[in-house]
C-alpha cells in the first residue's frame, strides 16, 4: 500500500477511503464520487486517491475495457490516443492508481460487477449501472497531462498523450510494478 494511501481515513473494516469518496452517516460510499472533493482535487492538482499534490508531468488513471481496447488499437497502429469524450474519472499518482486497480473489485477483475448505479446517469455515466461487469482488459494508463472543467454539476477530464500503457485482465499482474514503484526501483513510465 502506498504510504499516502495508508494515511487516508479508514472505514470501519479498516479499508482506506479515496479522496473523492463521499461519506454518508459516517460510512464511505465507495462506488460514488463526491462532486466537491473531485473539484478540489482537479483545481489543486491533487491525486483522486490520496489527496496529495501531483507534480507537473505524467498522471495516471485506471481505464475499463472499452477505453483500454481503444488505446491498445491506437498504439498498435502508431496513432496518438486522446480521449475526446470527457470522463468523470480523475487522475492520480502512478503508485496510487496501480494500487487502486488491484484493490477495487470492479477495476481488478473482468467478471466483477458494479454494486450500485451512477447517482444521476447521463451520457458519460449511463454505463455505470448496478450489475454491469467491467469485462475485457482494463489498464493503468499514464498520460503526459490532463485538462479538466468544473461545471455546476460535474467535473470532467480529458487526458493527453499516452506515456505508459499497462493492460490487465486481472490487476494482480501489476503487483511487481507497484512493489518496484514503492521500493524506489521504478524508472518511471515504460515505453509504449
Amino acid at each position: 500500500m502506498p504510504p499516502s494511501v495508508r494515511a487516508r481515513p479508514r472505514d470501519p473494516r479498516g479499508y482506506p477511503v479515496p479522496a473523492i469518496t463521499p461519506w454518508e452517516d459516517g460510512q464511505p460510499q465507495f462506488a460514488l464520487t463526491d462532486y466537491q472533493r473531485q473539484a478540489d482535487c482537479a483545481n489543486g492538482r491533487l491525486c483522486s486517491v490520496c489527496n496529495r499534490l501531483m507534480p507537473r508531468g505524467p498522471v495516471w488513471r485506471v481505464v475499463g475495457a472499452g477505453e483500454s481496447a481503444a488505446i491498445a488499437e491506437a498504439l498498435a497502429e502508431g496513432r496518438p490516443y486522446r480521449n475526446l469524450a470527457p470522463t468523470p474519472e480523475g487522475p492520480g499518482h502512478r503508485a496510487c492508481m496501480l494500487y487502486a486497480s488491484m484493490v477495487c473489485p470492479y477495476l481488478a477483475r473482468p467478471n466483477a460487477r458494479r454494486g450500485v448505479s451512477a447517482e444521476q446517469p447521463d451520457e458519460l455515466t449511463a454505463h455505470a449501472v448496478r450489475g454491469a461487469a467491467r469485462g475485457g482488459t482494463g489498464a493503468v494508463v499514464g498520460f503526459a497531462d490532463y485538462e479538466y472543467a468544473v461545471t455546476s454539476t460535474q467535473v470532467l477530464f480529458r487526458f493527453l498523450d499516452v506515456v505508459e500503457f499497462l493492460p490487465h485482465e486481472n490487476a494482480e499482474s501489476h503487483l511487481p510494478e507497484l512493489e518496484a514503484e514503492l521500493g524506489g526501483r521504478s524508472t518511471g513510465p515504460r515505453p509504449r
